[in-house]
């Protein structure tokens, strides 16, 4: 029974911290970015990939070389296993063993977790990640935005291009977008939710919301005293109306 009102307290502490972060969410203001763009348009970004290009070229270029010896070592084993004696044979399969383990060993060397190619890789793309980075919190910050999503890790169903900022980060790292400015201009215009009608039809802030419950609750509150005022206003019997009825009575 314990047990059953602590998941029970827990599922309903959860629940809660949800309904929070749902509803701090909701009054974020989100952009987005195309970090792949990014890289591709941002000339430190491209250097760094052609270093490392080239790096992996030459190690390409020298498990080759160990690829090339064991074909031809298991050629020659294949072609003379007929002449040779069990004596060349075994060492000829000694060879052939030691050469797979050498290149086994060099690949794991290069491209193991944590070998040469991914610590080549942070040396290189970390200066130029950090500027971009960099440059992506500089942006947000000035336009104003509370998270920026990337869509090259998260692809999105859809995106109004009126928040994309990915051209505004390119600027800030120095390259010219100007013709790209006006392509995304474009696409922003032929959004049918960046219209004039659909923009006036946005649904309301919470000021405007509570604005809107002020103003009925002060017409709610000043209905009676119209209604008071409209009573008092009916007209009435004066003393002077009285006597002239009296009078009247006993002219006749």
């Amino acid at each position: 029974m314990t047990n059953r009102r602590n998941i029970t307290g827990i599922s309903a502490i959860i629940i809660l911290m949800l309904l929070g972060m749902n509803y701090k969410a909701y009054s974020q203001r989100v952009g987005f970015i195309a970090s792949d763009q990014i890289r591709e348009l941002f000339p430190e970004a491209k250097q760094s990939d052609q270093r490392i290009q080239t790096i992996t070229d030459e190690w390409k270029r020298e498990r080759k070389e160990y690829d090339q010896q064991i074909e031809a070592k298991e050629f020659e084993i294949n072609k003379n296993r007929l002449i040779w004696t069990d004596a060349e044979k075994l060492d000829a399969e000694n060879v052939l063993s030691q050469l797979k383990s050498i290149r086994a060993e060099y690949v794991k060397l290069k491209y193991a977790v944590g070998g040469e190619y991914e610590q080549i890789c942070k040396a290189i793309k970390k200066p130029v990640e950090e500027k971009i980075f960099a440059a992506v919190q500089k942006v947000a910050a000035t336009e104003g935005y509370d998270m920026v999503w990337d869509k090259s890790i998260q692809p999105l169903s859809y995106v109004n291009f009126k928040y994309d900022l990915t051209l505004k980060v390119l600027k800030e790292l120095g390259v010219d977008v100007e013709a790209l400015e006006k392509e995304q201009q474009e696409k922003i215009n032929k959004d049918p939710r960046n219209s004039e009608k659909n923009r006036s039809k946005t649904t309301p802030t919470k000021k405007t919301r509570k604005r809107r419950t002020e103003i009925e609750k002060t017409t709610t509150d000043e209905a009676p005293k119209v209604e008071q005022t409209e009573t008092s206003a009916e007209p009435t019997t004066t003393p002077k109306n009285k006597e002239s009825k009296t009078e009247i009575e006993e002219k006749k």
